[in-house]
């Protein structure tokens, strides 16, 4: 079974390296002001250059304008955009022709009803992220170290490449690949010491059990 991982919040070079040595397919550099894991432009450019060839960089954002895009994409050598906003449909068609850049929109999933949003951000993004709903109030929209019942997702099918995020951890990524038949799986909080602190051992235990 092919699993592609994708560590996000990255934040030191030995970070990225950690993850490439593991196995991740994906490595996520956050640019939303108000997360331990934010990243200013110089230090994302200099991250992302160190990113081995093959594996995608992908900037996360949260209801980023055209100049807060423009800024990123042109100061950050990058593969993807991820959305993890409130961004309408139209908007995440509107940053895929603005910028030329796969999208993946991030969807939050607490109960059946959140599902619907997956069938309808299919149409317009070139994959979806699957991610626990945030607790109400809560910061940070995603990596928050919270789950999802994984059960909402079985006999689901999507037309998009879709990727399961929210609460993994080394202990329980293996079994929420088996519960999900999930292919793409994506790690923040979960391989952390502290909020923004990654740990090396974690990622590659991550990888290690989500490879398995």
């Amino acid at each position: 079974m092919d699993i592609a991982v994708k560590i996000c919040g990255l934040r030191e070079p030995a970070h990225v390296v950690a993850a490439a040595e593991a196995g991740a397919r994906y490595v996520g550099f956050v640019f939303f002001s108000r997360s331990p894991r934010h990243l200013g432009l110089a230090d994302a450019a200099a991250l992302a250059l160190g990113v081995p060839e093959g594996i995608a960089k992908v900037a996360l954002t949260v209801n980023a304008t055209n100049e807060e895009l423009d800024a990123i994409t042109e100061a950050v050598p990058l593969d993807m955009l991820q959305l993890h906003g409130s961004e309408s449909p139209e908007r995440v068609a509107e940053v895929r022709s603005r910028y030329g850049l796969p999208v993946m929109k991030a969807v939050g999933v607490a109960e059946p009803a959140d599902l619907a949003a997956l069938d309808l951000y299919q149409t317009v993004a070139d994959q979806i992220l699957v991610d626990a709903k945030p607790p109400k109030g809560a910061v940070l929209p995603g990596g928050n170290g919270l789950a999802f019942d994984w059960r909402l997702m079985l006999g689901r099918v999507w037309r998009r490449p879709w990727m399961l995020a929210g609460g993994l951890t080394p202990d329980n990524v293996a079994l929420a690949i088996r519960s999900t038949n999930a292919r793409q799986v994506d790690v923040s909080s979960g391989v952390e010491t502290a909020p923004g602190v990654k740990d090396e051992a974690l990622i590659r235990a991550f990888c290690k059990a989500a490879l398995e």
